[in-house]
């Protein structure tokens, strides 16, 4: 446990460019206590020890704004920007080298129970209030924006953006980056519209040059 807490520590300097102080980090960095604070309880409850897991995960909420189950499995390397808001049900499991920010959701969407939240593979990014719902895989290298909401399974290597979320790019292979820029993300709403103008447009023109010939066309009375 404490090589993953060491990596969770570290990540937070790879991800957050404002982070250039470890004492700093450590003091005042919710994320860390946060995820700090799941590592403790996530053992205690291995343990088969009673309440103090569930006590300990509820005094880390109070205290950083951010919710995670004690039984929810969370690989190393795991980062949460900010995090105010941040909720994270009982059966979730997460990869390593998972990547989420503020008002995010990875939640159930019922009151089944046995396994009923996300699979996060690894090198996930899942933006700024995002809801990922239900019990869906979400492969590796998947990248999530800011407010969608995703209730079916990712494959790997998608780019997934909308309510609810519809993928707008998949790759074969991509590096394993943890970088999103929220500000560049397509609408795939939008370019579907633009596309349609674009062909009324053409289709239009194409009947003006039809009907330009129709007319220019020598009549019976001209002969």
């Amino acid at each position: 446990m404490l090589d993953t807490i060491r990596r969770d520590f570290q990540v937070v300097f790879e991800r957050d460019p404002a982070a250039t102080n470890r004492v700093e980090v450590l003091l005042t960095y919710a994320g860390f206590h946060a995820i700090l604070s799941h590592r403790i309880a996530h053992r205690l409850r291995s343990w088969n020890i009673p309440v103090l897991p569930r006590l300990l995960a509820t005094l880390a909420r109070w205290f950083t704004g951010i919710e995670i189950h004690p039984a929810a499995r969370i690989g190393s390397g795991f980062f949460i920007d900010h995090g105010m808001g941040v909720v994270i049900g009982e059966t979730a499991e997460i990869g390593d080298d998972v990547t989420l920010f503020q008002g995010v959701t990875i939640g159930g969407t019922g009151k089944d129970r046995g396994k009923r939240h996300p699979t996060l593979g690894n090198h996930v990014v899942v933006g700024a209030g995002a809801k990922v719902l239900g019990a869906i895989m979400i492969g590796d290298h998947v990248k999530i924006g800011a407010n969608s909401v995703v209730l079916r399974s990712v494959p790997a290597h998608a780019t997934v953006v909308g309510v609810p979320g519809k993928i707008i790019k998949t790759l074969t292979e991509e590096a394993p980056e943890v970088q999103m820029d929220h500000g560049n993300i397509p609408d795939p709403i939008a370019e579907r519209l633009e596309a349609q103008e674009r062909m009324i447009l053409e289709l239009k023109k194409r009947l003006e040059e039809a009907l330009g010939e129709r007319t220019q066309k020598p009549t019976m009375g001209d002969r």
